[in-house]
């Protein structure tokens, strides 16, 4: 049996030289015969192509299967599940149609299916901003074996797809804080200064531990030397405060710094209540948009995921006096408030300067703002022009003005965090974990 590549070769040269035996024809008459049948023979060839391809009502199917839900910024796995009914192997052409947000418009992929194989196929998919993804219908071009004739199969598949926080990024923080190997991934340890009075257990004494938590009433009973063990202090309240503000907006790797410092809110969210602490979630622009009390209960981690999947800013600038009066009426415990925003000049910071220190008087603030990464690259690059001086000069006006902003909170007794998008969520959690440490909280 000819292969179904040799059979194409032999169509198109038949049909190749039909075309020229038509034309040299033209001027021999006595080949217009021969041009005639080879066109007979070619013209068979497109039918008998058509029965095959045609024979079957249903010849293919196609389905898709998605994770339901999508996490932003990461690479998101796609499936299409092919069968091929015909009892002859077949070429396909696959376009499924894509969600709007993704522009791509030249999406195509190719396969080759045995006589009733069936196969999957996967791909991936980033996307770069929250909200709901629409797939629509998936396409399949059959090939007939020749190759001659195509079938199209619109298989309906639409589907709508919720793109979350990164909550891949947030699952992987906690299976390693679970396993207490968080430093793989940059979290750093921090030397204990004394001990916690948040008693765990009574243990037997090893070489190492601390003579002065010895239990001598233990030591008494059991005939050998027992000491105290002490853990962190838990259930301590930790509120994520992230500002909705036009300064939000910008983008860096694809993603704004809202997103990022969303992203950075699940993942702390998470550790807090693997250290058994109460995690609770402020947004606010202009006025406050959504507040969500601390608490460790099983459903908090959805709460808090289903509350920053629909959060967007909306450009206007955000008032932190009203951020102050909602702090002071809502939270009456002292907490750990770590608030995401951005500053870009010195004058910003002390325009906002006195609600940060009205909210510092009552509870522990910790000022996450972003490091300006295109600010490193103008500062390395060689200058070649007087304009490319002014414009590096500026540049490094405003890398010392992000410093200055660190010793103005430093100044009035706020910790802050100068940090790079992409490191945002390592320095938070190693932030978060030695304040917890040294007991500041």
């Amino acid at each position: 049996m000819i292969k179904s590549f040799y059979l194409n070769r032999i169509v198109y040269i038949i049909t190749g030289a039909a075309a020229a035996v038509f034309m040299v024809s033209y001027f021999f008459p006595s080949l217009f015969r021969i041009a005639s049948l080879m066109l007979l023979l070619l013209g068979i060839a497109v039918v008998i192509d058509a029965l095959l391809i045609y024979s079957k009502g249903s010849g293919f199917s196609a389905t898709r299967s998605t994770a339901g839900r999508f996490s932003i910024g990461d690479e998101n796995r796609i499936e299409l599940h092919l069968h091929n009914k015909y009892l002859f192997p077949v070429r396909i052409s696959i376009i499924d149609e894509l969600p709007i947000q993704f522009q791509d418009r030249n999406w195509l992929r190719k396969a080759k299916l045995a006589s009733n194989e069936k196969k999957e196929l996967e791909y991936f998919l980033r996307p770069a901003s929250r909200g709901e993804y629409i797939f629509d219908n998936i396409n399949i071009y059959v090939h007939a074996p020749l190759q001659l004739v195509k079938r199209r199969y619109t298989f309906a598949a639409r589907e709508v797809v919720k793109v979350y926080p990164s909550y891949i990024q947030m699952r992987r923080y906690q299976l390693l804080a679970v396993s207490n190997r968080l430093q793989e991934v940059g979290v750093k340890r921090v030397r204990r200064l004394g001990h916690s009075m948040e008693f765990e257990q009574i243990k037997e004494y090893v070489r190492g531990d601390d003579y002065r938590t010895i239990n001598w009433k233990a030591t008494a009973r059991k005939d050998a030397l027992m000491v105290n063990n002490y853990t962190d202090e838990r259930s301590q309240q930790i509120y994520c405060l992230v500002n909705k503000g036009r300064v939000m907006k910008m983008p860096f790797a694809g993603l704004t710094l809202l997103d990022h410092a969303i992203n950075a809110s699940l993942v702390l969210s998470n550790v807090a209540l693997v250290k058994q602490d109460k995690a609770g979630l402020i947004t606010f622009a202009e006025n406050l948009d959504t507040f969500v009390l601390a608490d460790k209960k099983p459903t908090q981690m959805s709460i808090i995921l289903e509350t920053l999947y629909k959060q967007q800013t909306r450009f206007l600038e955000s008032d932190f006096e009203k951020l102050f009066s909602v702090i002071r009426n809502r939270i009456t415990n002292r907490s750990l408030l770590i608030l995401f925003t951005n500053f870009e000049s010195l004058e910003s910071l002390q325009r906002e300067m006195p609600a940060l220190k009205k909210i510092a008087h009552y509870h522990l603030l910790l000022v996450v703002f972003f490091e300006n990464t295109e600010l490193k690259s103008v500062i390395g690059s060689k200058v070649s022009r007087m304009e490319d001086i002014y414009i590096k000069t500026i540049a490094e006006k405003f890398a010392f003005e992000k410093r200055l902003m660190v010793k103005e909170l430093h100044k009035n007794g706020i910790p802050s965090i100068l940090t790079t998008p992409e490191n945002l969520t390592v320095n938070t959690v190693n932030k978060y974990l030695e304040l917890k440490t040294r007991m500041s909280i």
